[in-house]
């Protein structure tokens, strides 16, 4: 199951970028699992990871990474909160300056995706329709974001950054629109956890 649109499958035509206006019009909140491979620019395997991703929008979302360590980064409407429990340590950042050009800004952000990325129809390719999301602004940490649309929605992400690395996000077991208590995108560093503002 991938992030879906209104209600139903996507019109296999469609382009791609409709696809994602779509999906941020008629999108407010979302679940998800996730499996996430960072591979180097020769495409080996660096990284990987599996958790789960809650998002309403605007601005507020959590990723909580299980295996093979656990994080987690919540986007509290005005400030970004990294968490890694094996460091016990905490990052916190202004949530406009970080989320402008990243990929939680494609999901959690506002309907205006234009102002913040240039996008591209790519078509077809091995079973998805792929976008590309360019950020305009240079402080970024992403060169470009792709997007893969499948017949029930938004499947895949692909990002990749300055350092040649790309990493590809595939959805699983996706909630369109569901009920998400505002608690879950509350953060409190846990007791004696180093806390570093930006």
């Amino acid at each position: 199951m991938a992030l879906t649109f209104a209600g139903g499958s996507v019109c296999a035509h469609a382009a791609s970028i409709d696809m994602l206006k779509n999906l941020l019009q008629q999108t407010s909140s979302g679940k998800a699992r996730f499996a996430q491979i960072v591979v180097d620019k020769n495409l080996k395997e660096l990284q990987k990871a599996t958790g789960t991703m809650q998002f309403v929008r605007p601005g507020r979302f959590r990723w909580e990474y299980d295996k093979p360590y656990e994080q987690t980064i919540v986007g509290d409407g005005a400030r970004l909160w990294i968490y890694d429990k094996d460091l016990n340590q905490v990052t916190v950042r202004k949530l406009d300056k970080a989320l402008g050009g990243s990929p939680a800004a494609l999901l959690a952000g506002s309907n205006e995706i234009e102002k913040a990325y240039d996008l591209t129809n790519l078509g077809p390719q091995e079973g998805l329709d792929w976008l590309e999301a360019v950020p305009k602004s240079k402080d970024t940490s992403f060169e470009r974001v792709r997007l893969g649309f499948g017949k029930f929605g938004l499947e895949a992400m692909e990002l990749r950054d300055q350092f040649a690395q790309t990493t590809v996000i595939k959805f699983a077991n996706v909630e369109r629109n569901p009920k998400i208590a505002p608690d879950v995108f509350k953060f409190t560093p846990p007791k004696g956890a180093d806390v570093i503002t930006d």
